[in-house]
């Protein structure tokens, strides 16, 4: 692995203008990386690294790389480009257990954040390091959302999480697992308790349906929930995952791994119409996993799911007539969207959610109810990790400038 990175990193060609770092999100200073790498630096290029994106070790491994700093990378127009995550990864996990970090100094006010996927725990650092008192209040037992629940750990070791969480508390934050903010505990409660500002980072995890009979047969099931808990289900010896995304190719190749050895999916369209990434649908392919391609799903009953076959036409995927079919399953997920849960917004007056569900914010992450502000996937519906780290850094400098501004306007009302 050593000697892999060092190579990699000695292809770097420190291109003055360096597309890698407008191909990424968050502008990781790509070039700077690999010097400081080659100098020996490894510890000052972990720290450069976590203070330009706290989830820098999560996103080395499950960002969409090719797409991104790597598919920037000026050796990819002839061959093959640096492999930056390898490089990002081996700094990332050798250096974050000793980052030398610490809550910033003196008392710049309270926050308190419902959820802990990738932008409440990008969130709870920013303001743990620059003096916030923290408290993250999850309804799961473990941290991560869905870096924990979602995504299995073949793509990214639980362990890592674990890590992070060890690096929150360091700093001082305070984790409440298993609290459900709605229907119990209210945003009106926590800032009766003397909150200054709220964060909701509550992710999307109410799976789509796909509006067909049979949905609720005791053979179906949803992607989403299936991968919160793989081993709860009984799945038998056929399954078909319907759904064209990477979480359909998540969810195949956790089946896969859980001793189920005929796995389908089923897409309307064909491979390269897919919406998962390509390295994705290659990895699902090589562990195993079956495709039925131009296949739409019609109804779900005791033997599999019924399907018209689709085609390719000018005006987009058609249904071909008389084309019904039978696909033979034991068990059936359902992959093909989720949207975010309702337990905040309706117990909350002033949240304004728009025609999904999804809470609207500005571009600066405020809601429309003073002194709450949101970002990640409960406002833009499913994206990237790194991208959910992207905005919740933007986030975290209104949030304090709010609340900075507020304590001012009552400190000056206090004196008068």
């Amino acid at each position: 692995m050593g000697l892999h990175v060092i190579d990699e990193a000695k292809r770097c060609l420190k291109c003055k203008t360096p597309r890698c770092v407008k191909g990424c999100p968050v502008g990781t200073a790509i070039p700077e990386m690999i010097g400081m790498l080659l100098e020996g630096r490894i510890g000052d290029a972990g720290k450069m690294l976590f203070d330009n994106n706290p989830l820098s070790l999560v996103c080395s491994l499950v960002c969409p790389h090719e797409a991104q700093c790597e598919g920037h990378c000026v050796l990819a127009a002839k061959g093959t480009p640096v492999h930056i995550s390898s490089i990002e990864n081996y700094i990332s996990n050798y250096s974050l257990d000793m980052l030398p970090l610490a809550a910033g100094v003196g008392d710049c006010g309270t926050i308190g954040i419902v959820g802990s996927g990738p932008a409440g725990i990008t969130l709870a650092f920013i303001m743990a390091l620059k003096g916030y008192k923290v408290t993250i209040f999850d309804m799961n037992d473990k941290i991560g959302g869905i870096l924990h629940y979602g995504i299995p750990e073949f793509r990214l070791p639980m362990e890592i999480i674990a890590r992070l969480e060890r690096k929150l508390i360091e700093l001082g934050v305070v984790i409440r697992p298993n609290v459900l903010i709605g229907p119990v505990l209210t945003v009106d409660d926590l800032f009766r308790d003397g909150y200054d500002a709220l964060f909701i980072g509550t992710g999307v995890w109410n799976p789509r349906k796909l509006g067909i009979k049979g949905e609720t047969l005791g053979h179906v099931h949803f992607g989403i929930d299936y991968l919160r808990n793989p081993g709860a289900y009984r799945l038998g010896d056929r399954v078909v995952v319907i759904g064209a995304g990477n979480v359909a190719m998540d969810v195949a190749r956790t089946i896969l791994r859980h001793g189920v050895r005929d796995v389908t999916i089923m897409a309307r369209s064909g491979r390269e119409r897919l919406s998962a990434r390509k390295y994705e649908i290659d990895y699902a392919e090589i562990d195993g996993v079956k495709f039925e391609y131009y296949k739409s799903p019609v109804e779900i009953n005791a033997g599999g799911v019924v399907y018209n076959e689709t085609a390719l036409t000018p005006e987009g995927i058609t249904l071909v007539e008389g084309s019904r079919g039978l696909l033979e399953a034991s068990a059936v997920i359902i992959a093909v969207s989720q949207g975010p849960k309702s337990n905040i917004v309706n117990y909350t007056e002033g949240i304004q959610i728009d025609h999904r569900g999804l809470i609207v914010t500005d571009e600066e992450g405020r809601t429309t109810r003073p002194g709450v502000f949101a970002s990640g996937d409960v406002v833009t519906g499913a994206r990237t990790v790194v991208e959910a780290v992207k905005y919740t850094k933007q986030v975290a400098e209104m949030m304090d400038a709010y609340v900075q501004g507020a304590r001012r306007g009552t400190e000056t009302e206090a004196e008068v």
